[in-house]
């Protein structure tokens, strides 16, 4: 009798959302208040008893919506400054974007609106000779690189050739945490449905003039037919890099340095399962940028690249003729989107094609990009905060008699996990995901938001539209380098104290 052994299909998990410093609800701004009030109404109530009771009242009108949370954690004066934010630039008509000879910019240039809007394209040279494009956020000072791959399938691999990719993306990973001055990145998977276009580039020419009728009009039904049952992806990833406060340095040195970083970045890529990698031209970060804007001309640019090998478009003609934000999406040339924003990752274990229903191509809709986006933590300040989570999680699981709670003990068993892979090695990264679907109009948008509601469940993500902050999500879903936490008005350290 003969036996088997039966494959393990491995396991991964272990994320857990960065605790937030205070008292239960209350952040650390928050717990403060509370302290510094009790101690003040201690006072005021030595002098005036009813005086102290219309304190009392009045701190807490004000420490309330600090403990009042939505499922991802914001508080209502995070709400209310959203829309207020939103009410702002409504009223001063930020909200719609002219380009063009129509628009009061100088010379009639399409450039990106928004958060893109300031940025600046350079290009440079690698180790390889490659041509790589280099975009400079005026506005922060930050320098981003994007680089694209084609990643090898899952099907019919074997999942040891799985997680070895699995290990090799985390190293990938760790060593963003000790790249220099690395401010984050982005991983960018754009899914639409195949044009035809480079198919029939490639089959016509090809056709003898002398082959027989039939075998002529068998491959032409081909090229013909065959675009309406497929779809095409890209992967991109963009690596944003800032400079040290006080510290100028020439775009010439900038760009030589970040070329020196490419071979290694792009090794690392190929070993993770990325297949073929190398960096885009700037030339072909705009193509993607004005497909994106309007994907109506998505065929005509792969027409001019496969006859002329490239469009010759420019960073100033990347953007769209007219775009309106509105509260639940963004109209924009002859597409509308709606984003959605990472609320909560799957609890426990996943397996490893846990997002691929998610990044295939959803039916009946003209562009979908899935953006995975990362903040590498050094790896000082990732001791700190490993430490400092399993003091919380110890404390926790002994603070309660009786019987400890299950939920408790398992944050106990991740943050022991998580301060043994920090001690040998491993790189602490925040993440977070965004979603964006495009569409012919808003009729569709409807069955949009089923799809993809569809694909969340499977997918055991729990994600919300970014209302009234569409515009800037759906920038940040571009291979362009956005990074939401480097353009928020209030600093982020206040933000996670809050």
């Amino acid at each position: 009798m003969s036996t088997q052994a039966a494959t393990v299909d491995p396991t991964y998990g272990n994320w857990r959302r960065p605790r937030r410093p205070g008292l239960g609800p209350f952040g650390l701004v928050g717990t403060i208040g509370v302290f510094g009030g009790l101690v003040f109404d201690l006072i005021i109530s030595l002098i005036s008893l009813p005086f102290t009771l219309i304190i009392v009242v009045i701190q807490l009108f004000l420490l309330l919506p600090l403990a009042v949370r939505t499922q991802d954690g914001r508080n209502v004066y995070q709400l209310i400054a959203v829309r207020i934010g939103w009410s702002r630039r409504k009223a001063k008509g930020a909200t719609a974007y002219v380009a063009g000879p129509l628009s009061q910019r100088p010379g009639g240039s399409f450039r990106p609106p928004g958060l893109l809007s300031r940025v600046k394209v350079m290009e440079g040279r690698d180790a390889y000779d490659q041509p790589f494009g280099v975009l400079h956020h005026r506005g922060r000072n930050l320098y981003t690189i994007v680089l694209g791959c084609e990643p090898d399938g899952g099907s019919l691999v074997d999942p040891e050739q799985i997680d070895t990719w699995v290990a090799g993306w985390g190293h990938w990973l760790a060593r963003l945490s000790n790249e220099p001055n690395l401010r984050g990145a982005s991983v960018v998977v754009e899914t639409a449905p195949d044009t035809g276009s480079r198919l029939a580039a490639e089959v016509l020419p090809r056709i003898s003039p002398d082959a027989p009728a039939a075998a002529r009009a068998v491959m032409e039904e081909v090229v013909e037919r065959y675009p309406t049952a497929s779809s095409e992806m890209h992967t991109y990833i963009s690596l944003t890099y800032g400079m040290p406060p006080g510290q100028k340095r020439k775009s010439e040195d900038i760009i030589a340095d970040l070329a020196v970083r490419i071979p290694g970045l792009l090794t690392g890529v190929v070993s993770a399962g990325g297949g073929p990698a190398s960096p885009l031209s700037a030339e072909r970060i705009a193509e993607v940028v004005r497909v994106a804007y309007d994907p109506a001309v998505a065929g005509d640019v792969l027409e001019a690249r496969a006859a002329h090998g490239g469009t010759g478009l420019d960073w100033n003609d990347a953007g769209p003729a007219a775009a309106v934000e509105k509260t639940n999406a963004y109209q924009h040339d002859s597409g509308v989107s709606r984003t959605w924003m990472l609320t909560v990752a799957p609890r426990g274990t996943v397996r490893a094609q846990v997002l691929r229903g998610l990044l295939a191509d959803a039916p009946g809709t003209r562009r979908k990009r899935v953006a995975l986006l990362y903040r590498p933590i050094d790896p000082a300040t990732s001791a700190r905060i490993v430490e400092a989570d399993r003091r919380a999680a110890q404390f926790m699981a002994t603070s309660r008699r009786g019987m400890v709670q299950a939920r408790a003990a398992h944050e106990v068993r991740a943050t022991e996990q998580t301060a043994v892979e920090e001690a040998t090695g491993a790189g602490l990264v925040e993440f977070s995901l965004m979603v964006t679907v495009t569409v012919d109009s808003d009729a569709d948008l409807d069955d949009a938001n089923t799809t993809v509601r569809n694909l969340l469940a499977g997918a055991r993500l729990l994600m919300r539209p970014a209302d009234r902050m569409q515009a800037a999500a759906f920038s940040c879903t571009l291979p362009a380098g956005i990074l939401p936490w480097e353009y928020t008005l209030v600093p982020r350290e206040l933000k996670e104290a809050l």
